[in-house]
């Protein structure tokens, strides 16, 4: 019987006694085989051995990395109350969101907020954030499963370095396990920062649903019952002559105004809350128009809107000119003044979509 480590082995070594005058063939072979059976009991008793030792943590290594961890959800839970966004610098982001162990998501902002940044958008973004942050902390769900935190790159330049970032406003998702993936970056062109559309994307990388809760405004109720009270004075006036109301002129101007800002984009800002422009923190130029065909911003959309209103003013003094009782002069004088109109902002217009539909083959003079 051999005893090994934390293992017990136990082997016999057979005994061969050979009769008088005969040769024992069968020695050599079981001497052989014990000798087997022995290595492979020694490297077995090693191997249970190595494991126990650095496979299995202990239970010490266990308690500290529980008490590192509780740690660290208490410290983000005492900033949480106070401050919804938990401000950070390199040395903060490093320990609570970097470094293992960790439990719990962070999604973290990378801004500019810096006046001498300019960063409009930064701002824009972080309003949101904000709401966001604020709907998340105030909610019923609120748990430890989930921090919002920012870094400004005036107080943690060092941060942008190590993540080789070079533009802000950006959200990343820090999830619980592992590192983050492709996903985990918000698509900011695409998406706007609106807090709606940030909670979509939390809610897909998490499965965290957040109830975004924004603050009262007055303002729209108040513009609209100034408008009503306008109206309601104007037909208060004009009582004993309703015939304003029926004038075709003034229901095509209306509709037309409704039509251009449709068609120029605005509903689908106010679904998406995109910036009004963007500006390179690098070169300092600011960028009006989206180069993607997937996205806009609200400068782009006022400019559509501009050269949509160009073109239709073209039309119709193209029409009053083809159908008005005026002398000819004038005739002709808004006949060119359409065409003019139609050809600039037309032209115009085709060179937006040509820069945001790379490839498009057709232009028209100045596109």
């Amino acid at each position: 019987m051999r005893r090994g480590k934390g293992l017990v082995c136990v082997f016999s070594r057979p005994t061969l006694r050979p009769s008088p005058g005969k040769v024992s063939l069968l020695g050599g072979r079981g001497a052989n085989m014990a000798a087997r059976r022995w290595l492979w009991c020694v490297s077995a008793t090693v191997a249970v051995a190595l494991l126990l030792i650095y496979g299995v943590p202990s239970a010490s290594a266990q308690r500290k990395k529980e008490m590192v961890l509780s740690e660290k959800v208490s410290q983000l839970m005492e900033w949480t109350n106070k401050r919804p966004v938990i401000r950070m610098n390199g040395d903060k982001f490093r320990r609570l969101v970097k470094a293992p162990p960790r439990n719990y998501s962070v999604i973290v902002m990378f801004t500019a907020l810096q006046l001498h940044r300019q960063c409009v958008v930064c701002k824009q973004a972080d309003e949101e954030f904000q709401i966001l942050a604020n709907s998340w902390r105030y909610s019923s769900a609120f748990t430890n499963r989930i921090f919002f935190a920012m870094v400004d790159f005036d107080e943690g330049s060092d941060v942008f370095q190590m993540l080789n970032m070079n533009s802000a406003p950006t959200f990343i998702n820090f999830p619980a396990k592992g590192k983050p993936k492709r996903g985990d970056t918000y698509e900011l062109q695409v998406r706007g920062f609106s807090a709606e559309q940030i909670a979509r994307w939390i809610a897909d990388r998490t499965d965290v649903n957040i109830r975004v809760i924004r603050p009262p405004n007055y303002a729209g109720p108040l513009m609209l019952g100034l408008l009503l009270a306008i109206i309601g004075g104007l037909v208060y006036l004009r009582r004993s002559n309703m015939e304003f109301l029926f004038n075709k002129t003034g229901w095509a101007f209306a509709a037309l105004c409704f039509v251009l800002a449709m068609t120029s984009g605005q509903m689908w800002n106010h679904i998406r809350g995109p910036p009004y422009a963007h500006k390179n923190p690098h070169t300092g130029h600011v960028n009006y128009i989206h180069g993607s065909s997937q996205a806009q911003f609200v400068a782009e959309t006022h400019i559509v809107l501009l050269f949509n209103g160009g073109v239709t003013l073209g039309m119709v003094l193209l029409c009053e000119a083809a159908t008005s009782d005026m002398d000819i002069g004038k005739r002709k004088i808004m006949c060119v003044a359409g065409i003019g109109l139609v050809v600039l902002f037309f032209s115009w217009m085709l060179s937006i979509f040509r820069s945001k539909y790379h490839g498009y083959p057709y232009s028209f003079l100045m596109s």
